[in-house]
């Protein structure tokens, strides 16, 4: 019975004009945090930092927040809590758009300066140029034995459609303001001029790269970072030997690692999640958003639609 009204309430709405939403898919609510491990009073934060790294949030029927905004959120949340003594960064990502991995490095800075509390970093499966732009943030970096960490560098992705339209009998016509203005354009050859301009950027893009792993590897020589970061890759034995790592361990390791450095005993790992994400050990996957999440997942071509070209810290063999 109760059904039916509610059936003629809906169909009398409808048929008088009314509009209303409906969501059968409602948006993601804050986060709450949930306990892992551990016990005591004192906690030790554990912040996911996976898939591609962008500003862009994950559109679909379930929404999620960007990799930036996530990160900006629990952080927040983290400096507003005394029994927050540390954080522990599991890291699993090939890395992303610069700004983003700028953001997200800047921000954990930040909250360095004003929480004070240590940061420790643990490589997962791969940790590479923007995921390791951001470890650079953390006091400590540990890298699993088969971790793949490194690919110190810059990558402009863009694509050129000239020859597809050229086949299909398309022409594409700019007119600009200036000869530059359509510089990087997917519908004509880069010219060389231009591509020097572009190197210019990607120049100075490495150049902040380069100071970024300085400040995080102080123990470093400038000239030996340079010939690390050529773009290649490394295991996790193999940066510990060059130095841009500071040890191999599990993610447990980085957790006590954690705790020693914040000078305590015993804690409780705890991580921040929304309802329906699953956190039942460190290892779980903190980022569970359910049976539709692939929709809303992002694909590496997506930074380059349109044509317009990206830069990246970004391992994309």
């Amino acid at each position: 019975m109760r059904n039916r009204l509610v059936l003629v309430l809906v169909v009398g709405l409808l048929m008088s004009g009314c509009t209303f939403n409906l969501s059968l898919f409602p948006g993601p609510g804050p986060l709450k945090e949930t306990q892992v491990s551990g016990k005591g009073k004192a906690k030790v934060l554990l912040i996911d930092v996976s898939g591609m790294i962008s500003s862009q949030e994950k559109d679909g029927i379930v929404p999620s927040p960007s990799p930036v905004a996530r990160l900006k959120e629990q952080l927040v949340k983290a400096e507003q809590d005394d029994e927050v003594k540390a954080i522990v960064l599991r890291i699993n990502t090939p890395g992303g758009t610069v700004t983003a991995s700028d953001i997200m490095y800047h921000e954990l800075k930040s909250f360095k300066t004003s929480k004070k509390i240590p940061i420790v970093a643990s490589i997962m499966d791969m940790g590479t140029s923007g995921g390791y732009y951001i470890a650079a943030a953390a006091d400590a970096v540990l890298a699993h034995p088969s971790s793949v960490t490194g690919s110190i560098g810059v990558i402009m992705l863009t694509v050129n459609a000239r020859g597809l339209l050229e086949k299909v009998g398309v022409e594409a016509t700019a007119v600009t303001s200036g000869p530059r203005k359509d510089m990087g354009s997917p519908f004509r050859v880069m010219t060389s001029e231009e591509r020097e301009i572009f190197q210019g950027l990607i120049d100075s893009f490495y150049q902040r790269f380069l100071t970024v792993v300085q400040e995080g590897r102080p123990n470093l020589q400038t000239e030996r970072i340079k010939q690390l970061a050529d773009g290649r890759i490394y295991t996790g034995d193999q940066a510990k030997a060059t130095g841009l790592v500071d040890d191999i361990g599990y993610l447990e390791d980085a957790v006590e690692l954690a705790k020693k450095k914040a000078e305590i005993a015993e804690a409780r790992v705890v991580t921040y999640r929304r309802p329906g994400e699953y956190a039942g050990n460190v290892y779980s996957k903190l980022l569970v958003p359910g049976p539709l999440a692939g929709l809303g997942e992002m694909d590496v071509m997506a930074f380059v639609r349109g044509g317009t070209p990206q830069f990246m810290y970004l391992w994309m063999p």
